[in-house]
């Protein structure tokens, strides 16, 4: 059955419709060989679909596995700057498969990976606020503040005018010169909990995602992944 190309993007996981219509517009897209243009449609089971010259399958068996996400790597399928993706990290896995979500190139941790659309699509969109749990290393700009750091990030807060449901926020142990806190949030704005620490006053050292929802990164070594059981895939499309 014939759909429209963002839709189907969308459906596998690749990306969300608004971004395939980027793509599409770009020429990244081609059905039969043909760059296909802003509203064609074509059939997953029957059309070749590429992008960026590769095949997309609907056919092809589901993966899902955990990614501990270094420094230094992008969320991204390609990277116009050359810089390294994830995707450099999982090459040996034959299937296509794409990140649920985003992490920023200097933040670290636990990233899902797969080539199921719907999972994909239930865990980042808005109504699913799923909460996502990181350890960050914070410095303070101007001293020791004397309401507590967590206290500060736990607070109701406002960003490019929406406001943010409030994190929950646990301070682990206090430094010279900053302290070491878990953070959790729902909502998934860019760079949001740089964007809340610089609010409060205070320089982000690192940043780690350690669990999603009660999926934990536990001790999965950097730049290594690990698939996922069937309870954890079960338990992820459980989520609400």
């Amino acid at each position: 059955m014939k759909e429209r190309l963002q839709k189907i993007l969308s459906q596998q996981g690749i990306c969300s419709r608004r971004k395939a219509e980027e793509y599409i517009q770009n020429g990244d897209v081609k059905v039969n060989g043909i760059t296909a243009l802003l509203g064609d449609s074509a059939d997953p089971e029957t059309d070749e679909i590429t992008l960026f010259g590769e095949n997309i399958r609907s056919s092809q068996d589901k993966v899902y596995i955990m990614l501990n996400k270094p420094r230094g790597y992008v969320t991204t399928l390609s990277d116009e700057a050359g810089r390294r993706t994830v995707l450099d990290l999982v090459g040996d896995i034959p299937e296509r498969i794409y990140p649920v979500g985003r992490l920023d190139m200097h933040s670290e941790g636990l990233l899902i990976m797969t080539n199921d659309g719907e999972l994909t699509n239930k865990l980042t969109h808005p109504s699913h606020r799923v909460y996502k749990t990181y350890l960050l290393n914070v410095i303070y700009d101007e001293g020791k503040p004397q309401i507590p750091a967590e206290v500060q990030l736990s607070k109701p807060m406002t960003i490019d005018g929406i406001k943010l449901s409030p994190a929950k926020c646990r301070k682990v142990v206090d430094l010279e010169d900053g302290c070491i806190l878990t953070i959790s949030i729902r909502e998934g704005k860019n760079r949001q909990i740089r964007r809340m620490c610089t609010k409060c006053g205070f320089t982000v050292r690192s940043l780690k995602r350690v669990a999603v929802g009660n999926l934990q990164l536990a001790d999965l070594p950097a730049g290594k992944y690990r698939h996922l059981t069937k309870e954890e895939i079960e338990y992820l499309r459980s989520l609400k």
